[in-house]
């Protein structure tokens, strides 16, 4: 069921090899397993699920530019956007900072076999490294003010209709996604 109702969510916007597929599958069945004693999601839904973790993830991993590109995804949790970003983009080392010890366990679990994932157990403002660009999803804008500035000068962020603050000095550009209302994947570069 989730192989179809990932393909046919993502019909027309990307389309997955079945091995990447299957990846993502096994990423799902961990993540619900763990869930049950880790709060890593509050969505049960398989359908919900589908399209706001693995979709919109897509979604953004399609919209990168191409080439290999450093990629932070900051306060992964569940892995989100990072690790079907991961999946869909191989050719780009991918960094999961979380700071939560315990989901930090549950990433190093769900990466295994995947050589171009990195799990960084420490809160994103003590991450040192510079990176290509920054995602993420489900953070609150306050939450990213300090560690975005420090971490890369391009930014893409899953969020709702609330746009990023002025102050942080990016230039957005806006995309609606195809789910639902009121959520954006926000691509912002941090002007001179």
């Amino acid at each position: 069921m989730f192989p179809e109702l990932l393909r046919s969510r993502l019909a027309g916007i990307l389309e997955l090899p079945e091995e990447q597929i299957a990846a993502l599958q096994a990423h799902y069945e961990l993540l619900v397993r763990w869930n049950r004693v880790l709060n890593l999601t509050r969505i049960q839904d398989l359908e919900e699920a589908i399209e706001r973790h693995y979709c919109e993830s897509l979604f953004l991993a399609s919209r990168l530019p191409a080439g290999s590109l450093r990629i932070a995804d900051i306060g992964s949790g569940g892995g989100f956007p990072g690790f079907p970003v991961a999946i869909a983009r191989p050719d780009c080392p991918v960094s999961l900072i979380e700071s939560h010890q315990r989901k930090a366990v549950f990433l190093r679990e769900a990466a295994r076999g995947l050589p171009n994932v990195k799990i960084l157990a420490v809160r994103a403002d003590q991450v040192s490294e510079s990176f290509d660009v920054a995602i993420s999803r489900a953070v609150s804008y306050e939450d990213l003010t300090v560690p975005l500035k420090s971490l890369a000068d391009s930014a893409d962020l899953l969020t709702g209709a609330e746009a990023p603050p002025p102050a942080w000095g990016y230039r957005w550009d806006n995309i609606s996604l195809p789910w639902g209302t009121q959520r954006f994947l926000r691509k912002g570069r941090r002007e001179a």
